[in-house]
């Protein structure tokens, strides 16, 4: 009777299904959909986004910044501890920003770039001070994100990529780790001391299985052993039958801030695909409306630029930049001197080796139908498939690859997560940056000005002037664009009620009986 008026029961597990393992579990360190699914729910962000989308305060209680967008303060809250019984305080803060989101993280290092220190005049105050200006819009929307803390006194003096705590994540979140078993499973169980209270958080554990087979993750779905998958895990033929299925909601809501474009990135150290004819001409050979409605089930849409339909502040219409036209990729190539000797001869002296990211269907189905496309045109393509770390370590440390399909997502505004595909400046190994060669001077000056701009009107237009060089140049191809999905049992409440759900705390988060 109480779960059926809407009353929170207390106890049970919540099992997820994961496809793919991560590294690492520090989201201070790596921000990635695959992070935040599992770590968010023990190490915490300043601030997040409530139900309207709007920034509110996690581990701060209160900001303000000073009208020169120099200066940022942060109000901590008092009576947090970590998990191992310490208390949190803005040293945490300082270290986390300077040595972690500034220096290694893979969006962090371009959006912090212009951070000089943070100032830490009582335990409860963190003062964030810029050399270069930064909007406070922008700052409390990429915090969600880019703003996770982890302990001082933990990390500290030791090699942090290398930290034991990066798999054993120590946090202030509402869930404590208890054992990760590589290959089978991560868990972690209800936080005694979580400083919200009120009984929170309701679940007893919280089970992260990791089902790389998207049809073994849908058999878990029906039989109950999952009761959530998360983030366009299961193929779209099983997504399209389960959403038939009363037991189940089958829906993108909860995903609203996590738009993401199915991309092909291209490695200009190769020759050929240093001529930016090449590039565009491989984007005309992609018949991106086929791939929608016979790959996709017509889930997703054409991509316009970088910058997705869904973000009302700095989107502005316009048509596909790439549309399909074959006998234009095949003048193109020809004009960049890659003719071919006969008909069916291949145009280059090698293949292309495209890596697909490990992350779903629609990037594996992306690699096929790109080799497909492009033999139409003399162009022959060698797919080169790995795990989630092979793949990572393949394309974004050692660049051992030509082409690569993976998903670009779009966090609220372009400087959180977007302009740091096209700016020069990350460091070697940073995953979902610009590990391509790309370097456009012009590029970095636009995407450095808009970043530290206050006014909104003047953000808005230098963001048009980043979409416009992104097309022209097409180091990243943002093909199509697409809103995740999520399955779940009707069992699973309060869920799915803010726009990152998925990343987010799942504190309230509680479970029907059966």
């Amino acid at each position: 009777m109480a779960a059926a008026q809407g009353t929170p029961q207390r106890g049970g597990t919540l099992t997820v299904q994961i496809n793919s393992e991560q590294r690492v579990l520090n989201p201070a360190i790596q921000a990635s959909t695959g992070v935040y699914v599992m770590a968010s729910k023990m190490v915490e962000p300043l601030v997040d986004l409530d139900a309207q989308g709007e920034p509110v305060g996690v581990l701060a209680e209160s900001w303000e910044s000073a009208p020169d967008g120099l200066t940022h303060s942060f109000r901590l809250r008092r009576g947090v501890t970590w998990h191992d019984g310490k208390d949190f305080t803005s040293k945490d803060v300082a270290f986390s920003a300077m040595e972690c989101w500034k220096k290694i993280l893979n969006y962090g290092t371009t959006l912090y770039q212009f951070l000089d220190r943070v100032e830490t005049p009582d335990a409860h105050t963190a003062i964030f001070k810029f050399s270069r200006p930064m909007p406070q819009g922008l700052l409390l929307r990429a915090l969600p994100d880019l703003g996770h803390v982890i302990p001082a006194h933990v990390y500290e003096g030791t090699d942090i990529r290398a930290n034991p705590a990066n798999t054993a994540p120590i946090g202030t979140g509402p869930f404590k780790f208890v054992q990760y078993e590589r290959g089978q499973f991560l868990m972690a169980e209800r936080n005694p001391n979580y400083w919200r209270g009120n009984g929170l958080p309701y679940l007893d554990r919280i089970v992260w299985r990791f089902i790389p087979d998207r049809a073994a993750g849908a058999a878990a779905i029906e039989s109950g052993q999952v009761q959530l998958s998360p983030y366009s895990s299961l193929s779209l033929s099983d997504i399209a039958r389960l959403s038939k299925d009363p037991r189940f909601t089958v829906s993108t809501k909860g995903n609203e801030a996590n738009t993401a474009h199915t991309v092909m990135e291209m490695n200009l150290r190769r020759q050929e695909l240093s001529d930016v004819r090449v590039r565009r001409a491989l984007c005309h050979a992609l018949d991106l409306e086929f791939f929608i409605e016979n790959f996709l089930y017509g889930y997703a849409k054409l991509g316009t630029g970088p910058i997705p339909s869904s973000s009302a502040a700095f989107y502005v219409p316009r048509p596909a930049p790439y549309p399909f036209d074959r006998a234009r990729a095949e003048r193109m190539l020809d004009e960049a001197g890659f003719r071919r000797a006969s008909r069916g001869a291949q145009r280059f002296a090698q293949p292309l080796k495209l890596l697909p990211a490990p992350w779903g269907e629609y990037t594996l189905n992306f690699a096929t139908f790109i080799q497909q496309s492009l033999r139409e045109i003399g162009v022959r393509v060698e797919i080169e498939a790995r795990d989630a770390p092979g793949f990572l370590t393949g394309v974004y440390r050692d660049h051992n690859f030509d082409l690569t399909t993976g998903w670009h997502q779009y966090r609220s505004d372009p400087a959180v997560s977007t302009t740091v595909w096209f700016r020069t400046g990350s460091p070697v190994g940073a995953p979902w940056t610009n590990q391509y060669g790309y370097n456009n001077p012009e590029m970095d000056r636009v995407i450095d000005a808009a970043a530290t701009e206050l006014d909104a009107g003047h953000r808005k237009a230098l963001y048009q002037d980043f979409v416009r060089i992104a097309i022209e140049d097409v180091p990243v191809h943002m093909a199509v664009e697409h809103a995740f999905i999520s399955v779940y049992s009707k069992r699973l409440m309060s869920s799915h009620n803010t726009p990152r759900w998925a990343s987010s705390s799942w504190a309230d988060v509680w479970l029907a009986p059966a």
